[in-house]
């Protein structure tokens, strides 16, 4: 079978077996054997094929890493481990979003601590989004069971309702905001991710536990692990099942 995700790969980036051979230096009938005879290249050649167009390695050749290796360098894609989101530094909060360059991704029942703490963030996602960068914000349906039931786990009845009530009066500022998406889930969720391109947030769910005492990792995504990875899908499975709801009404 030919390696079509390889093909799509190389058409998608402008690119032709003959210009990738002569970038990594093999020759061209070398890279149309990767290609139409699904031959796995040795691990540089692989590594340079896949930032030349800027896929994962387990993607383009999926047997090409073993579960075992990639666990190995998904350890390595840990950053920092926080015991708690509240000890977070702003500024690498400001950072990861300022560096951003093609995507910041926000998944949380309300998130509220983001707009909080930097003011102005509304106003810098909508740059992002005139600048290319694709934003989507999905939020808790406030009317969901999910979000009555997290409020009742932390002991306060109805105050994540109301908490995304009350952001969604800051994100309304987005509307009409280009490659900027506001919108809902009813997922329990295990875990708040923040994703900006190559970093991630991850604040984990904890029982009885608010988000601002619970664990955060720092992650950084290297080509064949699988931590990153694994929450990034997370992501992109509840933004396909997240939908607008243009009737809410926001909090006065």
């Amino acid at each position: 079978m030919p390696n079509d995700r390889l093909r799509d790969a190389i058409l998608r980036n402008g690119l032709t077996p003959v210009a990738v051979a002569e970038r990594i230096g093999v020759d061209a009938k070398t890279v149309e054997r990767w290609i139409t005879q699904n031959r796995t290249p040795y691990p540089r050649h692989r590594h340079a094929i896949a930032a030349m167009v800027r896929e994962d390695v387990p993607y383009l050749w999926p047997e090409a890493v073993t579960p075992e290796r990639a666990s190995k360098i998904g350890q390595s894609e840990m950053v920092q481990l926080y015991s708690r989101r509240s000890s977070v530094p702003n500024d690498l909060w400001r950072r990861l979003i300022e560096r951003a360059e093609q995507r910041i991704d926000v998944l949380a029942y309300a998130g509220l601590f983001l707009v909080e703490q930097d003011p102005m963030l509304v106003d810098v996602l909508r740059q992002k989004g005139l600048d290319g960068v694709t934003v989507n914000i999905l939020l808790g349906d406030p009317t969901s069971a999910a979000i009555e039931r997290r409020s009742v786990e932390e002991g306060a009845p109805g105050v994540m309702a109301a908490k995304i009530r009350q952001v969604q009066g800051y994100y309304k500022r987005l509307d009409g905001a280009p490659k900027v998406n506001v919108l809902y889930h009813d997922t329990t969720l295990y875990n708040s991710i923040y994703r900006f391109d190559d970093e991630m947030l991850v604040n984990m769910h904890v029982l009885g536990f608010p988000a601002p005492h619970a664990p955060v990792m720092h992650l950084r995504k290297l080509n064949g692990g699988d931590l990153f990875r694994t929450y990034s899908d997370s992501f992109d499975r509840i933004l396909l099942a997240s939908k607008p709801r243009p009737g809410d009404e926001v909090a006065a």
